[in-house]
């Protein structure tokens, strides 16, 4: 479908009247009561349950996220159980995710709504942002769908519904654009169950009005819909011009020592952080093995001798193409401590199970210990394999 140029492309969409905001509301809700997915945070109106869900479900597919939300619940049943309980494990129930900055801020959160408010989530929005990790979408959702209250949210399911119903240009991210939706949904959610209606709107997005092949037969308001009747389905909302994903390289310290490895655990920001890991340095493409050696040496303030290289792992992140460079090395004294890392640890496999770990390292890790470095300590033969051609993987 050939893009169309409004006649007046500054204008705001209509306002929400009260008969457009009759033509949509109930029809989403009635459509919502007969087609909603049964999902398991949805037979619950207990607001830690909901907000770990909304926490997960943050670019991460539903299928994924049911498993993790119910072992992460049986794990820490309430937010007292997860603001009691150490980050490590939080980060460890947590593995195979990603994005664990969500993961730091769930377990910051919780320890605030005990700390602040007793151990009970505060009912409104506007106490809700307060809390780490609360964006105003996160606030909207908890507050409409655990405590009733009409606060609207938008997210990318949301904005693109609102933008077809009501013709909304822009492209993502655009100021001008964001205040319209979010006017939009403030006006929608008022009303009857607006926690439901929330939900609607996000499942409608999800199952009907989706980005590509919509459903527009199928979908309860497409009378009431501007892209519909003008044909404009397909270029609203315009898609987002994503930047190509950055190499990046990095070389891992594979250290056997009686049995066990060195870990050590990021600083808490940046890529992978506060999670435990070989340890690592960032290096370029051509960098030599013994040249990466001599920087993982600076970086644990230890003397390494480099045994071989053992593999490359590589993982598709969302903006980075992520090599990872496995050196088995050995050195004199252990470190057990390195201005690089908050702290290192010497740790048998099964141990290094309970660490907080990202899945690219996890599998760094289980490759290493597929190339048998725990059954013998003695020198291993360079590998042949050039560096980047190991195994590859997607991680969300």
């Amino acid at each position: 479908m050939s893009p169309r140029k409004r006649t007046d492309p500054g204008a705001l969409p209509p306002p929400v009247t009260p008969e457009r905001h009759a033509a949509l509301h109930g029809p989403l809700l009635a459509w919502y009561d007969r087609n909603k997915r049964d999902l398991p945070w949805r037979r619950t109106r207990d607001p830690y349950a909901i907000w770990l869900s909304e926490v997960m479900l943050q670019q991460t597919q539903v299928a994924t996220v049911i498993p993790y939300w119910e072992r992460f619940l049986a794990r820490f049943p309430t937010v007292k159980a997860l603001a009691a309980a150490p980050l490590d494990d939080v980060l460890s129930g947590w593995k195979g995710l990603g994005y664990y900055t969500r993961a730091r801020n769930l377990h910051r959160a919780a320890q605030e709504v005990v700390e602040r408010f007793g151990g009970k989530f505060p009912a409104t929005a506007e106490e809700l942002i307060t809390l780490p990790g609360f964006g105003r979408y996160t606030a909207g959702a908890v507050a409409s769908i655990a405590f009733g209250e009409p606060a609207p949210i938008v997210d990318g399911n949301v904005a693109r519904v609102l933008s077809r119903l009501f013709e909304v240009e822009g492209l993502p991210g655009d100021r001008d654009r964001e205040a319209t939706l979010w006017a939009l949904a403030t006006a929608l959610v008022q009303g009857e169950r607006p926690g439901d209606f929330n939900q609607a709107l996000m499942e409608h997005g999800a199952t009907t009005c989706r980005p590509e092949s919509p459903l527009c037969l199928l979908c309860p308001v497409r009378d009431g819909c501007f892209a519909y009747r003008k044909g404009r389905v397909d270029e609203l909302p315009p898609a987002k011009v994503r930047a190509a994903p950055r190499k990046l390289f990095l070389a891992l310290a594979v250290w056997p020592h009686a049995g066990t490895l060195l870990f050590a655990r990021r600083a808490d920001k940046g890529l992978f952080g506060g999670l435990w890991e070989l340890p690592a340095v960032e290096v370029e493409e051509e960098t030599s093995e013994a040249d990466a050696t001599q920087r993982l040496s600076t970086t644990l303030g230890a003397a390494l001798t480099l045994e071989g290289t053992l593999d490359s792992v590589r993982r598709q992140l969302t903006h980075r193409d992520l090599t990872l460079r496995l050196l088995r090395v050995s050195g004199g004294p252990r470190p057990t401590h390195s201005t690089a890392f908050q702290e290192l640890r010497w740790c048998t496999p099964q141990e290094a199970e309970a660490l907080g770990m990202s899945t690219a390292m996890q599998r760094a890790l289980d490759a290493a210990l597929g190339h048998g470095v725990m059954a013998s300590e003695a020198p291993v033969a360079p590998a042949k394999k050039a560096p980047g051609r190991g195994r590859k993987a997607t991680e969300r």
